[in-house]
């Protein structure tokens, strides 16, 4: 990518809106609206089928019939009717739509899981997949239009600004060199699973979403000043808006780098922070604290180091572990 001297921004202009995005406003009665009432009517149809008779449910989808069964509909149902009355009573609710996506994808792994069991019927529990990865990708649409659509929604939003700090035993030169190689950053970032650029100052992340499912999102390099600063933003339409920056500096008394990173971010009204923060395996600032912890560790160990009491749960002593689970560095982060 070529050096950009330009400051970072954090979003859109306020003042910014396309000539066809005013003519939706004025109408107030857009294509996406109206989809998001449809898809929250049914959201809460859904949901009360789920509450009332999880049993005739179970059996409709092929599941067998017994207590944890319906359990975990009605568990299931109450988050639907929460998701119907978020769309319902938004304007234009699109962190609502994506906790529905969130849903979807629960919903789809635990259909996965129920092709294992023998008492369950195959072809009832194939529609039900169906029509369950049917209703994802149209809620999934919907939110990605809901989001795109107004470019300066996010400005609307309260923002919530996160920095954090470390002194690295490196020069500024090669921590600025580590943390401009993209592909580096799945290293000390263990949510990532890749981070390439795809050109135009534009790179691609992927990252491992809960169930598996694997989300991802583009973001632009708004600012690149060579052993200084790297700055960055979602581009436009991403499900978690942000921008922020990386700062290298030399630290006082000769000691390292002071890398700072600060962020910017919008909660989208709890719903979404609540899936980034299962995207992320902690809040927003722990993560920002995690990832630094791990860049001190490759700039200065080589690798990022695993002990004991970093993979399991609860307390356990600081030692070289057994063995390292494949997720480890995800669960218990």
């Amino acid at each position: 990518m070529a050096t950009m001297q330009r400051p970072i921004s954090s979003a859109p202009s306020a003042g910014y809106r396309t000539e066809g995005a005013t003519r939706r406003a004025a109408n107030g009665d857009n294509l996406e609206e109206r989809l998001a009432k449809g898809l929250g009517w049914f959201s809460v149809g859904l949901g009360v089928a789920e509450v009332v008779a999880p049993g005739s449910l179970a059996r409709l989808i092929g599941v067998r019939d017994k207590n944890k069964t319906r359990t975990v509909l009605r568990g299931y149902g109450v988050r639907e009717l929460a998701a119907g009355i978020g769309i319902l009573t938004q304007p234009r609710p699109s962190g609502w739509m994506w906790s529905r996506v969130a849903g979807d994808v629960m919903d789809l792994s635990s259909l996965a899981t129920a092709f294992g069991s023998e008492s369950n019927n195959k072809a009832r529990l194939v529609a039900a997949t169906a029509a369950v990865a049917g209703i994802t990708a149209l809620d999934a649409v919907c939110g990605q239009r809901l989001s795109a659509e107004r470019p300066d929604a996010v400005e609307e939003e309260q923002r919530t600004k996160v920095k954090r700090s470390i002194v690295v035993n490196c020069s500024p030169e090669e921590a600025y060199r580590f943390w401009r190689d993209f592909n580096n950053l799945p290293k000390f970032m263990t949510y990532l699973e890749s981070v390439q650029s795809t050109g135009d100052h534009r790179s691609h992340w992927v990252a491992n979403g809960p169930g598996g499912v694997k989300v991802e999102w583009d973001a632009d390099l708004v600012r690149d000043d060579p052993n200084r600063l790297i700055g960055w933003r979602s581009a436009s339409g991403a499900v978690f808006q942000n921008a922020g920056s990386v700062q290298f500096e030399k630290a006082p008394g000769n000691r390292g780098t002071l890398v700072h990173v600060e962020m910017d971010y919008a909660p989208n009204r709890g719903v979404l922070r609540s899936v980034a923060g299962k995207v992320l395996g902690m809040d927003i600032g722990q993560r920002i604290m995690h990832d630094l912890r791990n860049f001190k560790q490759m700039l200065e160990v080589g690798e990022v180091t695993q002990s004991d009491a970093s993979i399991q749960p609860g307390m356990h002593a600081a030692q070289p572990p057994a063995s390292v689970p494949v997720s480890a560095g995800e669960s218990n982060q």
